[in-house]
């Protein structure tokens, strides 16, 4: 298979982490990193001689040897580069939120459709060991019908971004749409036998008197067709980086943990526990799991669909519904009832 040309749309601490590995991918070619700040340009240059660096995302776009843009950039700017690179006849890789609107994440999947090109959220726990084995023991029947799952995170404080981005609420939207996004995307995948959401009720609270937007706390209820329901928790008012999925069903459950010093370690524990009813039994787990390792299989497998060779994990409609569920839940916290999805 002929290699993908990638133009990378930022090079911050995540964004770096994407040029490493589209530079080191077996399926992808780094063609051209388009970054504004003069510094981060040095240190692209420091890092990927030979790859072409621009300051102005748009002379990427115009290079008709790029056929895959990633787009790794604060929430604010995602659907406006995002549709430009999708104009620009590009297939797209976005960065999770797709955009802090409902009809934003519309008029991207609208226009993927219109120009034909791939549209790939990046909800890379679906392609995580751990995360993805949880879905495939509850496909196979290993719980019998999910009824009830809780995911929760806690976690040090949240990264200030480049400028202080993620720290504006109106460029960063809600710290819900930051990482519990990921956590809605999996109960919904976790539960898609069960059919849409239904509803979630919220609340949250924060330590900033100052910035009362900014909550620290957050925990959500989401309701699915027949009963079933996914507690969402959240803290970023704690240390290191340790998530937790359980699952019951009808006949057993799953409890699958994941645990490191930080959320970019290479050196995490994980493990995953079954209860088939009678017995518990830990599940073999061989290929380590993370997101620095997801993602390296993100833009595999993003090659290979590029290239017709697969699909992709999480498509513009997964991205959409997660920007939904998010945005639900905000309204849901400031109202102080459920809110309908």
């Amino acid at each position: 298979m002929d290699k993908v040309r990638f133009g990378l749309i930022g090079f911050g601490a995540w964004g770096s982490y994407h040029a490493r590995v589209i530079a080191e991918s077996e399926l992808a070619e780094l063609a051209v990193i388009a970054v504004r700040s003069e510094s981060r340009q040095a240190e692209a240059r420091a890092c990927h001689p030979g790859v072409d660096i621009v300051s102005d995302y748009r002379e990427l776009l115009a290079r008709p040897d790029v056929e895959a843009v990633d787009v790794v950039l604060p929430t604010d700017l995602h659907f406006t580069v995002g549709m430009e690179a999708l104009r620009a006849d590009k297939h797209l890789l976005l960065e999770k939120p797709m955009a802090l609107t409902l009809p934003h994440c519309e008029e991207l999947i609208q226009r993927a459709r219109q120009q034909q090109r791939l549209l790939a959220i990046g909800h890379e726990f679906r392609l995580s060991s751990l995360w993805g084995k949880v879905k495939e023991m509850i496909g196979g029947g290993a719980i019998g019908e999910p009824l009830y799952a809780v995911i929760e995170l806690w976690r040090r404080p949240y990264r200030q971004g480049a400028d202080g981005w993620r720290y504006q609420i109106d460029r960063v939207g809600s710290w819900i749409l930051e990482e519990p996004i990921h956590f809605f995307d999996l109960a919904r995948w976790y539960f898609s036998s069960h059919g849409e959401p239904k509803s979630v009720y919220a609340r949250a609270n924060g330590r900033r008197s100052d910035h009362p937007e900014l909550q620290d706390n957050f925990s959500a209820i989401v309701e699915f067709p027949r009963g079933a329901y996914a507690v969402i928790s959240q803290t970023l008012s704690a240390f290191e980086h340790h998530q937790v999925a359980k699952v019951t069903g009808t006949k057993g459950a799953l409890w699958a943990s994941w645990s490191g010093a930080m959320d970019r370690t290479y050196h995490p524990t994980f493990w995953l526990k079954y209860f088939d009813g009678e017995k518990v039994s830990e599940i073999p787990i061989t290929k380590i799991t993370g997101e620095v390792y997801e993602l390296a299989d993100e833009i595999a497998q993003f090659s290979e669909a590029v290239r017709g060779k697969g699909p992709i994990s999480a498509s513009g409609e997964d991205g959409l519904w997660s920007v939904k569920m998010c945005l639900k839940a905000q309204e849901s916290v400031e109202k102080g009832c459920p809110v309908a999805l």
